[in-house]
């Protein structure tokens, strides 16, 4: 069966009521998962709005039943890698184990 996701750069316009109405739409028009990048700014300016990864993926643990979500991916230039696992186990544990947790080496030059 072809299950299908949702991927979103947070960085580009989102804001928390964005990030709301598209979860619960995720949810509740039946796709697999839910998927953020984990960027600091825009790569270019204008900056706009962005939420901050870990933050927002945990508003999404408490307020979703069903779907899957995640990083892709989050950079372990950016975070500790000790903190970033305690922030992961956290986030899976109050979402019940949907959590995937995508590392890589991050870049994030601003052009």
């Amino acid at each position: 069966m072809l299950e299908i996701a949702i991927m979103v750069e947070g960085q580009s316009g989102l804001n928390w009521p964005r990030w709301q109405a598209l979860a619960l739409a995720v949810e509740e028009l039946g796709f697999a998962g839910l998927y953020r990048s984990d960027h600091i700014v825009n790569a270019q300016l204008p900056d706009q709005d962005s939420l901050e990864t870990w933050t927002s993926l945990t508003w999404l643990a408490s307020h979703t039943q069903r779907i899957e979500f995640g990083t892709l991916v989050s950079p372990l230039t950016f975070r500790d890698p000790v903190t970033l696992a305690r922030m992961a186990t956290a986030v899976d544990d109050l979402s019940d184990g949907r959590l995937t947790l995508g590392l890589g080496a991050g870049w994030s030059p601003r052009a």
